[in-house]
């Protein structure tokens, strides 16, 4: 399966969470060369962003972050430039006031013609019916 990887998915990787289980599934799969599995190249910055995030609310202590951001990015998804997207993504995030980040995520998945991969329920419950190919990681097997 080729897919958009959603940051939220990820950090399932690194974050005890639930449906860890099934994103530590995906990764492994992935891994072994059974998804091609991509994102924008904000995805680095997103998962650090919210490891850091996790340090501050005690979820993790500090430098518990870099560590598993470097566990994250061991075996990233194939990452595609955001500028490309970025105009789309803008329009998009205007008209529908959706996260930014979010919009390229969707527009990425909308180009590259594959489902978006994410455990974010605000992006699914807001955009889910619009685009279809939004596919929760949860309704994975």
């Amino acid at each position: 399966m080729r897919a958009v990887l959603d940051s939220s998915v990820a950090l399932k990787w690194v974050l005890p969470e639930i449906d860890t289980p099934k994103a530590v599934r995906l990764r492994n799969e992935f891994r072994l060369g059974m998804h091609d599995l991509i994102a924008p190249d904000v995805f680095a910055a997103e998962i650090s962003h919210a490891l850091t995030r996790a340090e501050r609310k005690n979820i993790i202590r500090p430098p518990a972050s870099i560590k598993r951001l470097n566990s994250v990015l061991s075996y990233p998804p194939k990452l595609y430039p955001y500028l490309p997207l970025l105009p789309e993504a803008t329009a998009f995030s205007s008209q529908t006031r959706q996260g930014l980040y979010d919009c390229l995520y969707v527009v990425l998945a909308d180009r590259e013609g594959c489902p978006l991969i994410t455990a974010d329920t605000k992006l699914l419950s807001n955009l889910g019916s619009t685009f279809p190919f939004i596919t929760s990681l949860a309704s994975l097997p």
